[in-house]
């Protein structure tokens, strides 16, 4: 029952010692805030970040053209040779004939321009459409699928897909350095308040001493303090990140600027925003007051 009631007295005493030095701990609440509005941005740009760099792997197709010399038989080979490459996940077969198909449904001009040509006068090539596992490896993959016998031209868009790589992992990286920064941020200015209350009530830590109070029963409402200041300073980023990201989502349709560009809807990472933030917060404010309480309270 003891340890009972040790909990529940801390947790009482957390509370008044955050509306007793209410001016100091609103000012760290709203410090809190706004650093962790920023890790929750940071936090929804990763998610997008990382969505659209799996929306371009899914969609980043190698073209690989058959010399229209080619027998039947040799560009059967050639599918199960890409087939057997490492990197390659799926082959697709388009003939010739499919394609001019789809060019005169899509278009009347080229419907005028291809009618003219039947199977055997066909200008268009025989294609395989190919997906890969890593994007990083594309450029090798098309290198050893242009060394195989009657290919004649593989294309990918070559430069353009490994910059847009290179792009999304430095943005990956820097919100993650960010992260781990406002992260940090966070602690120190948990630390400096446990710190300062710890400091404003000296006298009375002193007297909690010479009555014979134990170190448990004087740390642990420091502690409790640390994690209610933390708590408190991710209702407000929680509030402006969900309905804020909801809201920008909704505006812009689902999209940044193209089609291309996809924003994750908001049902399936706001759950997540709020368990980070809150985790981060509350974490932080624990480990905060810990480094105070182990630093400035010397029992």
């Amino acid at each position: 029952m003891k340890p009972i009631r040790i909990f529940f007295r801390s947790i009482s005493e957390a509370f008044k010692s955050v509306f007793r030095n209410f001016s100091l701990s609103l000012a760290s609440i709203s410090c809190i805030s706004i650093t962790l509005i920023l890790v929750a941005v940071s936090v929804i740009l990763s998610y997008n970040v990382n969505s659209f760099t799996s929306d371009i792997e899914k969609d980043v197709t190698i073209v690989v053209f058959v010399d229209n010399t080619a027998t039947s038989e040799e560009s059967d080979l050639i599918g199960k040779t890409i087939n057997n490459i490492a990197n390659v996940t799926e082959v697709y077969f388009q003939s010739k004939q499919d394609i001019k198909a789809d060019m005169e449904a899509e278009s009347d001009t080229f419907e005028a321009i291809l009618k003219e040509y039947d199977a055997e006068t066909n200008p268009l090539q025989d294609t395989y459409l190919v997906k890969v596992s890593d994007i990083e490896k594309i450029g090798d993959t098309a290198k050893e699928i242009k060394k195989i016998e009657k290919v004649e031209l593989v294309k990918y868009g070559e430069g353009m897909v490994e910059e847009l790589v290179n792009i999304f992992d430095i943005v990956k990286n820097i919100t993650y350095i960010v992260v781990v920064a406002l992260i940090v941020v966070t602690a120190f200015l948990i630390s400096n308040t446990i710190k300062i209350t710890i400091q404003n009530r000296k006298r009375e830590i002193e007297i909690m001493r010479l009555v014979g109070a134990s170190n448990s029963y004087i740390k642990i409402p420091f502690f409790f303090e640390g994690i209610i200041l933390g708590f408190l300073g991710t209702v407000l980023p929680i509030l402006i990140c969900c309905f804020g990201y909801a809201y920008l989502y909704d505006i812009l349709g689902g999209k940044l600027f193209t089609e291309i560009i996809k924003l994750v809807n908001p049902d399936l990472i706001i759950y997540n925003i709020v368990l980070i933030t809150l985790l981060i917060g509350v974490v932080v404010g624990a480990l905060g007051s810990y480094r105070a309480v182990r630093r400035h309270l010397k029992i």
